[in-house]
């Protein structure tokens, strides 16, 4: 019985298969784990999510078709592979484009590529600072809708040139002037670059993240589009609940204070500070609140 036993151990351990190890393995597999999941949170707050699950559908019924032999839809999708290889990059171009462009602001490329390092943010006066908080939370109080992008270190020629160029210093007076109604810079948004208004009646990406709140209207999903693709700080005044928000990072910080909206403004100039990292506590909605501007 003991040589029986010995027998079948010998036989079948030859078969057997022990890869070995290494560290590096390991390292990858926590890699390629990290990886798959954020893409996979970041598919599922975009609209390629619905896409994606339509390709799903689509792969498991070639799966069945495999199973049951059917030849002639085994034979198309073979043939469609490159093409649908080619649709995929087109119909997720939008989506490509942004987690390219996300890739681009992380930190760790400037040990990589030596001139990002050199790129400086368009640094801000106190007086600027104060000047863009008095006047929005001035604007709140009477309900005038607004939206005011902080430049930082990505520099939105891209979205300067679809407004009205300006050239002239930041102050309470002029904001509010600019947002007042039956103004002709009134619609859009505002880019700050320093302690200087470069341009206004801009238009702003428009966020597609599915998971944000649905009583949000386009200006304040103009305001999370922006800190989507940008570094961008995005002051953002409710027309008709006159609250004070503010977007940053892919985050929407809503209702906040004048002293939050300070320190937020004030973190983004202080050296060394991951953006979007602040110490404020979602608010969420009131239970009161109307549904914000269209």
């Amino acid at each position: 019985m003991r040589q029986m036993i010995g027998g079948l151990l010998d036989k079948y351990a030859i078969s057997l298969y022990f890869p070995s190890v290494q560290i590096t393995d390991v390292i990858e597999v926590f890699i390629l784990t990290f990886l798959i999941y954020q893409i996979m949170v970041w598919i599922k707050n975009t609209k390629a999510w619905m896409l994606l699950r339509g390709i799903l559908v689509l792969a498991v019924f070639i799966l069945l078709a495999a199973i049951f032999n059917m030849h002639t839809i085994l034979f198309i999708a073979e043939n469609l592979v490159t093409v649908m290889a080619t649709a995929a990059i087109v119909v997720f171009q939008p989506e490509l484009r942004r987690a390219l462009e996300k890739l681009g602001e992380r930190k760790y490329l400037v040990s990589v590529v030596p001139f990002e390092g050199n790129k400086e943010k368009a640094h801000f006066s106190e007086e600027t600072r104060e000047s863009m908080i008095r006047a929005a939370y001035a604007m709140g109080r009477v309900k005038t809708g607004a939206l005011i992008v902080v430049e930082q270190a990505i520099h939105l020629t891209e979205y300067e040139s679809t407004g009205i160029q300006m050239d002239c210093l930041v102050s309470r007076q002029v904001l509010i002037n600019i947002f007042e109604h039956n103004t002709p810079l009134h619609d859009g948004a505002i880019i700050v670059r320093g302690d200087r208004i470069v341009s206004a009646t801009c238009y702003l990406p428009l966020s597609d993240n599915m998971s944000i709140s649905k009583d949000l209207g386009t200006r304040h999903r103009a305001a999370l589009g922006m800190s989507e693709v940008s570094d961008a700080l995005v002051i953002v005044v409710s027309e008709e609940t006159g609250a004070v928000s503010a977007a940053l990072g892919g985050t929407l910080y809503r209702d906040i204070s004048e002293e939050e909206l300070r320190r937020m403004l004030t973190e983004i100039q202080a050296p060394k500070k991951e953006p979007g990292k602040f110490h404020i506590f979602w608010k969420g909605r009131h239970k009161n609140e109307k549904k914000t501007d269209e």
